[in-house]
């Protein structure tokens, strides 16, 4: 089936032959303007469009669907196009008011694991720095369902998946994060870290770590639930983003006041402090080349022995904390040249701007309404990155 939609390249070629410099601009003539115009403002038209071509699929039901030969990974691809879709927070936000947004959460319970998985996924991306569609998914009961998947899907995806969008969800979200904790998430998260997969570990711990550095009293409450002791364990993973994130955690438990005093490590100090020492033996007999990409390791290694201990450690002595060049940040060769991500733009702009999204066109997969009014020549292309590649799409 032939894609439809703007001809994207058909319009740099007008937009350069118009402006290449080699003459003066000149007056566009009322037709080019209104095919000019006509074909910009398609784009935000066939993605609405779009998007309640996918509601009326997600709304259809699963047996349907599978009656008329439609699999889960022509689903799957139907949620990833919509992820790259609601990218843009206007879009993510008019997903619920076309109504698709109660239809993706019912996929969170769907009877396949790449499914339950990919609309983690999708929820993660509406959420992520919205304040509006946060609020609309806890309205919607989102997060029961999350909680649901994380604490309990036999599929370890699901999970990592489930706790991803629940970082999403929680995080600059003071509702989400009291919900979460009357959930007993915490203990979902003690959980977590005995899991053997690393992914689901890193997810865990990053959300640890954001949690108690967002709510230092809740140090306390994962001191008695026997985080500490994990955490340990964990530092001396052989996965270094394990380690660091664990690390991190413990850096906080380290530096918490609110127990008189002493941290909330407890009677862990002595196991710490041999880890400790171990990691410092280990970096101290690394190559300059592995010495680089401890960094952070190197510094949370050293910044918890001074808040444990009251003293620089060794590797300061030895002067593998700071290694040359590495106190100047590299030159910033690219900031003038390439735009922040669309997401991280929106999050941080002072003005409140409608903004447009250019994505690819994909076949409608059931074939739902009738042909285009308007044809289009073919052109297009888009940009799909894995979210937990990311930044663990999820908070870090």
């Amino acid at each position: 089936m032939a894609k439809e939609g703007p001809n994207w390249e058909g319009l740099l070629k007008w937009s350069l032959a118009n402006s290449d410099g080699t003459r003066p601009p000149r007056n566009l003539s009322e037709e080019d303007r209104k095919w000019f115009m006509e074909a910009m403002q398609a784009q935000t038209i066939d993605v609405i469009k779009r998007m309640k071509e996918i509601t009326l699929v997600m709304q259809t039901p699963e047996q349907t669907l599978e009656a008329q030969g439609v699999t889960s990974a022509d689903l799957e691809g139907m949620l990833d196009e919509l992820q790259e879709h609601v990218e843009s927070i206007d879009m993510a936000n008019d997903l619920h008011s076309i109504g698709g947004l109660a239809p993706l959460l019912g996929y969170l319970k769907n009877s396949h694991a790449n499914i339950r998985a990919k609309a983690a996924e999708v929820v993660a991306t509406i959420v992520q720095n919205n304040p509006r569609s946060q609020q609309l998914v806890m309205e919607a009961s989102g997060l029961e369902t999350l909680l649901s998947n994380f604490t309990s899907d036999p599929d370890v995806t699901v999970r990592t998946k489930a706790l991803g969008a629940i970082s999403s969800l929680i995080r600059h979200n003071k509702p989400g994060i009291t919900a979460f904790r009357l959930a007993n998430g915490y203990a979902a998260l003690r959980d977590a870290l005995g899991s053997e997969n690393v992914r689901f570990q890193r997810k865990a711990l990053n959300l640890i770590h954001y949690l108690l550095h967002e709510n230092n009293s809740d140090c306390n409450v994962v001191s008695e639930l026997g985080f500490p002791r994990i955490m340990l364990h964990l530092a001396s993973s052989d996965d270094a983003d394990v380690r660091e994130a664990a690390l991190r955690g413990l850096l906080e438990l380290a530096q918490d006041k609110t127990g008189e005093g002493s941290s909330s490590l407890g009677t862990e100090d002595e196991k710490l402090k041999q880890i400790l020492q171990e990691r410092i033996k280990g970096i101290s007999s690394m190559s300059p080349d592995d010495l680089g990409a401890v960094r952070e390791e190197r510094q949370l290694v050293d910044s918890l022995w001074n808040a444990c201990y009251k003293e620089p450690s060794s590797l300061r002595e030895q002067g593998l904390l700071v290694l040359p060049g590495e106190d100047a940040p590299p030159p910033d060769v690219a900031s003038k040249h390439f735009e922040p991500p669309l997401r991280a733009w929106a999050s941080n702009s002072a003005a409140d701007k409608k903004s447009s999204t250019e994505k690819k066109e994909t076949p409608l997969l059931l074939g739902f309404g009738g042909p285009p009014e308007r044809a289009h020549v073919q052109g297009g292309s888009s940009a799909a990155e894995d979210a937990d590649g990311q930044t663990d799409g999820a908070p870090q």
